[in-house]
């Protein structure tokens, strides 16, 4: 396809910054969060083109033969309540029987964030037998595929719940296309006779370059960004020795960061909030630390919620603020905290997440007596495997590659079923592809820090796989990881783990309260897996998504080489430590200080956060960051 006269035209001017396209398929023209989405109204039916604007087409092949879906159905009405905290993008949908694709022109050339929103809307979450239904498709842009065999419903979690996809789209001739194609898979005959075929609700995008023009003669490109760069710099500068002075006010200074973050999230007003947690009531708080206050809330469709309020006072919150919103809100798994949304008003600045009933691992594994939960082996097996998936999808699978940086039992949050979901991206980092390691200031967690990022900086995804095994190495022995008994003795799990090891008495690790009720051939595999992911060198240490497979029982574990001349006194003294920690009262180690009247949830920024301080109780945080 060619871009006609007006297109040319258009771009017969200086260049510009960017360039963003929005729209509402199947949808009517809406405007939100400030931003205004195309109406996508018009009738494409079997084997049509259509081009409504001089800068975006679609075309749609295919009916719906001989089936109870009527022929003119290519745009798909929710008429049901959706479970999404802003649902105007997802009422409407267009629908495909084979192949859908839109075209956008006109478009200066580089790189393009593309948004692709979905919600499953056809089928239901009941028991009946309209909750069989299946919808899988593929997707390509600018005819690369980059989604096969994708289920909107499976990669939700639910029906009814939105969906943000994001790709990075290169233009090189004006001109971008997406396509969703139905390759024949799915249900025919669930729940109506007929073909389901690729369904989109939404399509964004927002350029990343300066691009060039088509037509037209101007500056170079790396003239001008190069000289973007000098002037970014030195504004960067002068803003920089400006804050250190003390010179510029907080809440410029937030403003002025979240204007750079693109919010794929929903967004609350105070009042809202303000009425879900009973105007912040002290009863309905679940949380307190250094970043601010965690409140238990109920919004007006009946949704639970978490939500966490910035403190005035926390300059290392604000920070954490917006690298949280930008980094969860283009994340999205089963295993990722739900992050529904965000309220921003003058120096109101609150983050929204989904409620977990049973709040943290910490406080399932080392909270005060009352508050741990039973958790079986197969339980924390499967907890074990969610955490790895997580990881495995923020290192690999996601657009994003991300480096956690803060994996630990606090930030491990449990659902209703105890599904584990990774919390507090506060301290993430995107892994550039194109850099052996990040150098970047030391934030995380004693304890947890793998050995050559603590010491040097050197920073790659292999430092939250030895975070990952350290935490194993918690679930599976029912112990934190650092015990305190007096200012000169400390005591570590991986140490005693690796001396066990090497004395062939590794079964001495696992958690006495599980007796002997569990697969001790998993258990042995489980805690080998722990001990290859903590090795302190970390080319050896797997990827997360061999860890998976590991636990999995679907690849070996490699053989770790042990050192024949462990200290048998040295052993005999750290069980003896670790035993009688079971029998300590709440208050004596850094996990069995604090204690709390309700819920413990919410995505944190430290401890404080999900551990809320009771003051005749002693409180020591670990976490630490040093520039």
């Amino acid at each position: 396809m060619t871009m006609n006269g007006t297109c040319l035209k258009a771009f017969q001017r200086p260049i510009v910054p960017g360039y963003e396209f929005r729209i509402n398929c199947g949808g009517e023209a809406v405007t939100v969060n400030g931003s205004e989405f195309d109406a996508d109204r018009d009738w494409a039916g079997p084997s049509s083109f259509r081009q409504t604007s001089p800068n975006w087409a679609l075309s749609s092949t295919g009916y719906f033969p001989d089936d109870d879906i009527p022929e003119d159905t290519f745009i798909k009405t929710n008429e049901s309540i959706l479970s999404m905290a802003d649902p105007t993008l997802y009422m409407d949908a267009r629908l495909s029987p084979i192949s859908l694709t839109y075209y956008w022109f006109c478009l200066g050339n580089g790189d393009y964030i593309v948004n692709l929103h979905f919600a499953e809307t056809e089928f239901t979450n009941n028991k009946s037998y309209k909750s069989l239904g299946r919808r899988i498709f593929d997707v390509y842009i600018q005819g690369k595929l980059e989604q096969k065999d994708f289920n909107i419903a499976d990669e939700a979690g639910v029906v009814g719940k939105e969906v943000i996809m994001n790709y990075i789209a290169p233009v090189t001739s004006g001109t971008l296309e997406i396509r969703f194609y139905w390759a024949g898979k799915g249900t025919t005959g669930i729940p109506l006779r007929g073909v389901y075929g690729p369904l989109i609700s939404a399509i964004s995008g927002k350029g990343t370059t300066v691009f060039s023009y088509v037509g037209g003669s101007g500056i170079s490109v790396g003239a001008v960004v190069g000289i973007v760069a000098g002037g970014v710099f030195i504004i960067l500068l002068i803003f920089g020795i400006l804050w250190r002075r003390g010179l510029l006010g907080q809440q410029n200074t937030l403003e002025d960061d979240l204007k750079g973050v693109d919010l794929q999230t929903g967004k609350f007003t105070f009042r809202q909030l303000k009425d879900a947690t009973n105007n912040f009531d002290k009863a309905n708080k679940i949380g307190e630390g250094g970043f601010g206050s965690v409140y238990k809330g109920l919004l007006s469709d009946g949704t639970v919620i978490a939500v966490k309020q910035l403190s005035s006072k926390s300059k290392q919150g604000n920070r954490e603020f917006v690298n949280e919103i930008g980094m969860i809100s283009a994340l999205q798994h089963p295993h990722l905290v739900k992050l529904h949304g965000c309220c921003i008003e003058g120096n109101q600045l609150l983050l929204v997440y989904e409620y977990m009933e049973n709040n943290s691992l910490a406080r399932a594994l080392f909270g005060p007596e009352e508050s741990r939960l039973k958790l079986d082996w197969p339980t924390r097996h499967k907890i074990c495997v969610g955490i790895a998936r997580g990881l495995a999808y923020l290192h690999e699978e996601s657009r994003l590659k991300v480096v956690h940086r803060d994996i630990k039992a606090t930030n491990v949050l449990l659902d209703k079923n105890l599904t584990p979901k990774i919390s507090d991206f506060g301290l993430a980092k995107l892994d550039e592809e194109d850099n052996t390691h990040i150098s970047t200031r030391i934030a995380g967690t004693y304890g947890y820090m793998a050995p050559e990022y603590a010491m040097r900086g050197y920073l790659t995804d292999k430092a939250d796989v030895y975070s990952f095994g350290i935490l194993v190495l918690e679930i599976a022995s029912g112990r934190n990881n650092t015990s305190y008994r007096s200012k000169e003795e400390s005591f570590y799990l991986l140490d005693w783990a690796h001396l066990l090891k090497e004395q062939g008495n590794l079964m001495d690790l696992v958690d006495p309260r599980l007796s002997s009720d569990f697969n001790r051939e998993e258990v042995l595999l489980t805690i080998n897996v722990a001990l290859l992911c903590c090795n302190v060198t970390s080319t050896v240490r797997p990827t997360m998504s061999s860890v998976v497979s590991m636990l999995e029982g679907r690849a070996a574990v490699q053989e770790l080489v042990s050192d024949p001349n462990a200290s048998t006194n040295e052993i005999e003294a750290m069980r003896k430590h670790f035993e009688s920690s079971f029998g300590r009262k709440t208050g004596e180690s850094q996990t069995q200080t604090a204690s709390t009247e309700g819920p413990w949830t919410g995505s944190s920024t430290s401890a404080h956060d999900l551990y809320p301080v009771n003051p005749d109780s002693t409180y020591w945080d670990n976490r630490t960051e040093r520039n």
